[in-house]
């Protein structure tokens, strides 16, 4: 079984050999600084797969047999290895001592810190299989529920937070978040939805339903004097709304998919340019 992160793989693993893309040239898997790891037996991480990586991989297993200096290869990507990306790269393969693997486990620890939380509210069969499907993604996957038992069917690695005031976790959240509602109950997602879209910076908010339900949540809106909110930046229905298999596990990919899209623009764009900001304009030009 895969490990969760680079701490147990050297907790697994005593002998390993650090791989990494120190130049790239034109196209290629991976980008410059990307990294794997390499045991006897295993490997954590990717360069890009292929030929490439199956070389590198050889090259890191006899650095450790033999307990090897550092090697540098330059390796061209194209018919020579049987690869057509057409650059080339060129990578270092090491040995691992006790300063790499404490630098290793503070970089991806602080990555991880880093990366964008993603709130789930509700962990009904959308949200279960939601928290699978967000697994193996760069974000922070942290489940919300009032209801014990349900939180209690989620794998213990992910973050649970059982709570009876879900709203006061969208307020507290940080900017840039995601907010995935998806709860048993119209009523508490409505609640849940408008603070997440009252707070204005989320890279994403989504409510699960319909094209109905959403003018419902829209009419609410209008006729509670308390919430004031932009509806036009919320996502309902979630995940490619004309698509017909509404299984769960189906329903997820389409979101997982929403979602990461959903954060690369807001990573990449100023704050003119955020998906927020671009659904107002549009919906005032209408």
């Amino acid at each position: 079984m895969p490990v969760a992160n680079v701490r147990a793989f050297f907790a697994q693993h005593a002998k390993t050999a650090l791989v990494r893309i120190t130049s790239v040239q034109g196209s290629s898997p991976r980008e410059k600084d990307t990294w794997m790891l390499v045991s006897a037996r295993a490997t954590y991480g990717t360069i890009g797969g292929g030929q490439l990586e199956y070389m590198a991989i050889d090259e890191a297993r006899v650095l450790i047999a033999k307990e090897g200096a550092a090697r540098v290869l330059d390796i061209p990507l194209g018919p020579e290895i049987g690869q057509c990306c057409g650059g080339r790269v060129e990578l270092s393969v090491s040995r691992v001592d006790s300063a790499t693997k404490a630098q290793l486990i503070l970089a991806e620890d602080a990555e991880r810190k880093a990366r964008p939380a993603v709130y789930l509210f509700g962990a009904g069969h959308v949200g279960r299989a939601l928290t699978e499907a967000l697994r193996p993604l760069p974000v922070r996957t942290v489940i919300v529920d009032t209801r014990a038992e349900e939180l209690s069917l989620i794998d213990e690695r992910f973050d649970k937070r059982l709570v009876p005031v879900p709203e006061e976790l969208v307020r507290a959240a940080e900017p840039g978040s995601v907010f995935i509602v998806l709860t048993h109950d119209h009523s508490l997602d409505f609640l849940v939805t408008s603070e997440a879209l009252a707070r204005d910076d989320a890279a994403y908010v989504g409510m699960i339903g319909s094209r109905t339900k959403r003018a419902t949540f829209e009419s609410w809106c209008r006729r509670v004097p308390e919430v004031q909110v932009d509806t036009s930046q919320l996502i309902c229905p979630i995940g490619a709304a004309r698509h017909t298999d509404k299984r769960p596990e189906v329903i997820a990919a389409h979101v997982a998919a929403e979602v990461m899209t959903a954060l690369a623009s807001f990573e990449g764009g100023s704050a003119e340019n955020r998906p927020g900001r671009q659904k107002r304009e549009r919906a005032n030009d209408q």
